[in-house]
């Protein structure tokens, strides 16, 4: 972007609640073609969310519906990540509050990821469709240096949910407290968490606590982007219905609820849906304008 031309439109939606003040806030340019990285990564970090989304042309032979397909990239305050769930979620609401509900295409730098999006009642939501997952274990030694930066003994642990790092767009490790207190104790070693991250490429460490069959509560620690904890994460919410699917611990054809944001006060809620005979996992939930 040159220092002449006028800076773009910079939207605030939240997804994965209905309310502003719910779910988790993302900056969304709808026209990004006129940045490179060093602007969307300066916009990422004035708005400091724990990611924008920057829309830009679609790369040709990209197949969807006319006029709703295109390329996206993330920035968090600190990096571009490759995917970002609630980031898509609220670009896909703030399209469709212009262009109607339907189906809508995203080239990621993960992969390409088809968003459906309904309106019922004045509420809209979003589910996008992950790329092809896959989860894979973790050495002992950066499985303790985990546990160790965040605090928590390994007693601590729910031994029914081994830890792994699972990828559906992006890597994240999964471990499960084996208390609803556990997780609702979060204070971490900022600096020490970030730097394993960046070792083993984990974009967020999903934690979660199985209150039922089907419903869990989740928080993301997420230092790599420069914040704390995400409040919402939809990205994480695709990797862990893949975990949980792959170790038997839901049905191959469930539909999960995932409670976060409460801990922050944003209270949000993310639909993971697992089809029977199709890896990928689609995730859900409804969006709202911020201002």
């Amino acid at each position: 972007m040159t220092t002449n031309a006028p800076r773009p439109e910079v939207l605030r939606y939240t997804a994965f609640s209905s309310s502003p003040d719910g779910g988790n806030p993302a900056g969304v340019v709808l026209d990004a073609t006129a940045l490179d990285d060093g602007d969307m990564l300066a916009i990422a970090a004035d708005l400091g969310y724990s990611e924008s989304a920057f829309l830009t042309a679609p790369p040709e032979g990209l197949d969807g519906p006319e006029g709703r397909v295109y390329g996206i990239r993330y920035f968090s305050p600190k990096a571009e990540v490759p995917f970002c769930g609630h980031a898509t979620v609220a670009t896909a609401v703030a399209l469709a509050e212009r262009t109607g509900p339907g189906e809508l295409v995203f080239a990621t730098p993960a992969g390409t990821v088809p968003v459906e999006v309904t309106e019922e009642d004045g509420t809209v939501r979003a589910t996008l469709t992950s790329v092809e997952p896959h989860v894979a274990e973790i050495a002992d030694a950066d499985l303790a240096e985990a546990l160790a930066a965040l605090g928590w003994p390994a007693a601590d642990l729910d031994p029914a949910f081994p830890p792994r790092i699972a990828f559906a767009g992006a890597r994240h490790l999964v471990l499960a407290a084996a208390t609803r207190a556990r997780l609702a104790d979060l204070s971490y070693d900022f600096a020490r968490l970030e730097a394993l991250m960046h070792r083993l490429d984990l974009t967020t460490v999903q934690l979660v606590w199985r209150e039922s069959a089907t419903v869990f509560h989740v928080r993301d620690p997420f230092p790599v982007g420069g914040v704390v904890e995400d409040p919402a994460t939809g990205a994480a919410a695709a990797a862990f219905g893949a975990y949980a699917r792959e170790f038997g611990l839901v049905p191959e054809d469930a539909v999960l609820t995932l409670h976060q944001g409460e801990d922050l006060g944003r209270p949000g809620r993310l639909t993971v849906t697992l089809r029977a005979g199709d890896p990928r996992v689609r995730v859900g939930g409804a969006g709202a304008r911020i201002g």
